[in-house]
């Protein structure tokens, strides 16, 4: 059973800054690839960034030199550092992971284990 813990949403002036976390066991952590979506009212879900076993990483350009996929290996966690945030960026922002290698492109259909997603807003 594979589970993704996420936290660290919230509200924030645009311009500002918010750093997303996903828990996670040892095993998926260290095996698996992982990656952070997002999806706005109306919208369909997107991809925001991933990172692979090897620390490969990917991401979307409209984040581009904005956000940071980043793992902490003590703690089994993978982050969403988010700066320069955006009002477009509001939305409700998730944690994914499969254990194939795995990245963006791939869209979120590939993906085969989510978290329950965690609010982001930015207001204007």
């Amino acid at each position: 059973q594979v589970q993704l813990v996420e936290s660290g949403g919230g509200s924030v002036q645009a311009g500002g800054s918010l750093r997303l976390s996903c828990a996670t066991s040892e095993y998926t952590y260290s095996t698996y690839s992982m990656g952070w979506f997002r999806q706005a009212p109306g919208k369909e879900r997107e991809g925001v960034a991933s990172i692979e076993s090897d620390g490969s990483t990917s991401y979307a350009a409209s984040v581009e030199g904005r956000f940071t996929i980043s793992k902490d290996n003590a703690k089994h966690t993978l982050y969403l550092q988010m700066n320069s945030l955006k009002p477009e960026d509001t939305a409700m922002y998730y944690c994914a992971a499969d254990p194939r290698n795995l990245a963006l492109p791939f869209p979120p259909s590939e993906w085969n284990y989510w978290g329950q997603g965690t609010q982001v807003t930015v207001s204007s």
